[in-house]
């Protein structure tokens, strides 16, 4: 093990910092330029950059992010460090892990090798793996760990006695599963239909359970947020009284969002692994439990 400092670049400060906090180490900005041509150059504090540097950066919007968290490891490994961990608790670019149409690139696998050739070890928090078993697999030969969000989802849902908890699609069973049997809650499962990025059509198995009840859909993912608002018209058409949205990754724009709300959506929760309005659970606790665990540094608070 070897004593750490966390950097961060500014748009990630809030997590970041208050995963240092608890963490008992280091907190150590990143500082970004960009010039007019579109090149960044980006620097890290050296007198912060020795041992075993962890590097925060969510990786939504990853096109945007990827040339300067690469830029950073590398100026990390030239300041001294000896090993360079990423915290991504988005990791993106994980939904093609294979090719579904000659041609078509398998950006799970190029963007998986990428980091793995950058980094030492990666934490990310449900990654969006479909037939993978195990994120190992994405980035051989490096320490990379996934950790579960639902006992932190648990955490925060609160418990009236007329909660159903749904999931929107069979991917979501998982999530879904963890939460409700600790609690011996009853749940429903939704069968979808894609005809398009924004076209989905959802059903549910035993829509009667729902009647009268307060009904919290569980997800890993809100991108457009279709999916989450076809399934909460099919819930509430079959009697909920009410339909929140508990999801660990939100990337939906405010106009996503209002559609949502249109929908009869009245509240969405999501942690702050991206950054947003809806970003109100922290994954600090969780992200430090596995850094420990993995024993990546010394010297942090246990």
């Amino acid at each position: 093990m070897t004593r750490a400092a966390l950097h961060a670049f500014a748009d990630g400060v809030g997590p970041a910092a208050d995963l240092a906090r608890a963490l008992g180490a280091a907190f150590a900005p990143i500082s970004l330029h960009r010039f007019p041509d579109g090149e960044s150059l980006v620097q890290v504090n050296p007198a912060q950059a020795g041992g075993c540097a962890l590097l925060y950066c969510s990786l939504n919007d990853p096109n945007a992010r990827l040339v300067e968290l690469l830029l950073a490891a590398s100026a990390l490994r030239d300041s001294g460090a000896t090993r360079v961990m990423l915290v991504a608790p988005y990791l993106g670019y994980m939904r093609q892990d294979m090719a579904f149409a000659p041609g078509q690139a398998v950006s799970q696998r190029v963007v998986g090798s990428l980091l793995a050739a950058h980094f030492d070890g990666l934490l990310t928090v449900d990654p969006h793996l479909h037939r993978i078993a195990a994120l190992d697999e994405v980035m051989p030969g490096i320490d990379a760990i996934s950790v579960s969000v639902a006992s932190v989802l648990a955490a925060v849902l609160g418990l009236p006695t007329d909660t159903v908890l749904a999931g929107p699609d069979a991917e979501s069973r998982q999530w879904v599963e963890k939460i409700a049997r600790p609690f011996g809650l009853p749940f429903v499962m939704g069968s979808k239909q894609r005809h398009g990025d924004r076209a989905v059509t959802v059903t549910f198995d035993q829509p009667g359970i729902v009647r009268e009840c307060r009904v919290v859909l569980v997800d890993d993912v809100i991108s457009s947020g279709t999916t989450l608002a076809r399934a909460a018209e099919a819930l509430l058409a079959a009697g909920a009284s009410s339909v929140e949205v508990l999801a660990t990754h939100c990337l939906a724009s405010e106009d996503d969002l209002a559609r949502l709300a249109a929908a009869g959506i009245t509240r969405i929760r999501a942690t702050d692994s991206v950054a947003g309005p809806v970003a109100t659970i922290p994954l600090a606790a969780l992200l430090a439990d596995a850094v420990r665990q993995a024993r990546w540094i010394e010297g942090t608070m246990s």
